[in-house]
């Protein structure tokens, strides 16, 4: 099944394609590949689905140098480098100047449609340093007026720790990353908290920990890893009843893909949808065909926007195919999991 026709989409696609690959404006890692790519962007990109057309340059992240990444055309502005959580491999990295801050101020209205209270105190049970989603959930906090609180957590040292069949060094690291939560929960007013479904399981089984946060929080927001749905009944209906629990799927890559509101008649109960101004998440089989409505397929990215422009990138991660919302020609992503093993490599999701 074709993708939804998107002529919106499409022409914001041909202006980038003249932005990225004009000499004056494009990054000089595009304008060094436009010679080997065999078409010419400007003149055979029309739209969304001749995106395909260019190579997946995503495992290319992991080495070029920043600098190349960023447009010429925005020189003048001052850019941060973002790395990816490492699950695959050595991390890929991004880079942002004032884009992120855009899609974020987009997903966090989406966020409140979906219970998350529009102020309050956050408290962030995940990575920070150099990795994107640190300074998301800081962004969050910051546009309703709130504090940010996070903890030391290094992903990649849990990656390692399971890489090495040291199960429980990993546990203790758990624990030390729970100790660090407490002490915040014990002092601090916080009304939301995000971190990750493997975190919330440990939460739960922490009765202190648990109590703690069903007594103060309001909301509940679950991202970084996969988790079943069954699992995810369990969080909302059993362990916080009274909160809202809502999930984000993304990456470094890609961005956020919120949870969308429940819409009636939706088959899942959580369903997502990326930021429909720069990003299409498509769902394909290993032919790289579409997948149909109700399918599981892998997640196929098109990111396009003046900072960066990622298409064609195939992800760590399968899902099943959803209709756009009426209005919509955005389709969504449901029952979101991680594949195990891609391209011989061995792939640990740890706690992030």
């Amino acid at each position: 099944m074709p993708p939804v026709a998107d002529t919106e989409f499409d022409a914001h696609v041909r202006k980038m394609m003249t932005w990225h690959f004009g000499k004056d404006t494009g990054s000089p890692f595009w304008l060094a590949k436009l010679g080997a790519l065999g078409f010419d962007p400007v003149a055979d990109v029309q739209g969304v689905r001749d995106l395909t057309m260019f190579p997946d340059v995503s495992a290319e992240l992991r080495t070029a140098p920043a600098q190349d990444l960023i447009p010429r055309g925005l020189a003048d502005r001052a850019f941060r480098v973002y790395d990816s959580g490492g699950t695959t491999g050595s991390p890929k990295r991004i880079v942002d100047s004032g884009y992120r801050s855009h899609m974020l101020g987009w997903a966090r209205h989406r966020l409140i449609e979906s219970g998350i209270p529009e102020s309050g105190n956050w408290l962030h049970l995940g990575p920070s340093g150099p990795h994107v989603i640190g300074f998301d959930v800081a962004r969050y906090a910051a546009l309703g007026g709130g504090v940010f609180y996070t903890v030391d957590l290094d992903p990649r040292w849990v990656k390692r720790l399971l890489a090495e069949g040291r199960e429980e060094d990993a546990d203790e690291y758990v624990q030390h990353l729970l100790d660090q939560a407490e002490t915040i929960l014990q002092t601090q007013d916080i009304a939301v908290l995000s971190t990750t479904p493997p975190l919330l399981e440990a939460i739960c089984a922490r009765r202190g920990l648990y109590e703690a946060v069903r007594e103060k929080v309001q909301a509940v927001i679950w991202a970084g890893t996969s988790i079943s749905t069954e699992n995810l009944r369990q969080v909302g209906e059993v362990f916080f009843p009274d909160a809202a629990v809502v999930g984000v799927y993304g990456n470094s890559l890609m961005g956020v893909a919120p949870q969308r509101p429940a819409a009636p008649g939706d088959p899942h109960p959580c369903v997502f949808e990326p930021f429909p101004a720069t990003t299409r998440l498509e769902l394909v089989d290993g032919d790289g065909r579409p997948v149909g409505y109700g399918e599981r397929g892998r997640v196929r990215l098109h990111l396009v926007t003046e900072e960066m422009f990622l298409p064609n990138v195939l992800e760590r991660d399968s899902a099943i195919r959803v209709g756009p919302r009426p209005g919509s020609s955005v389709d969504g992503l449901a029952d979101v999991q991680t594949y195990r093993e891609i391209d011989d490599v061995h792939v640990i999701e740890g706690v992030y």
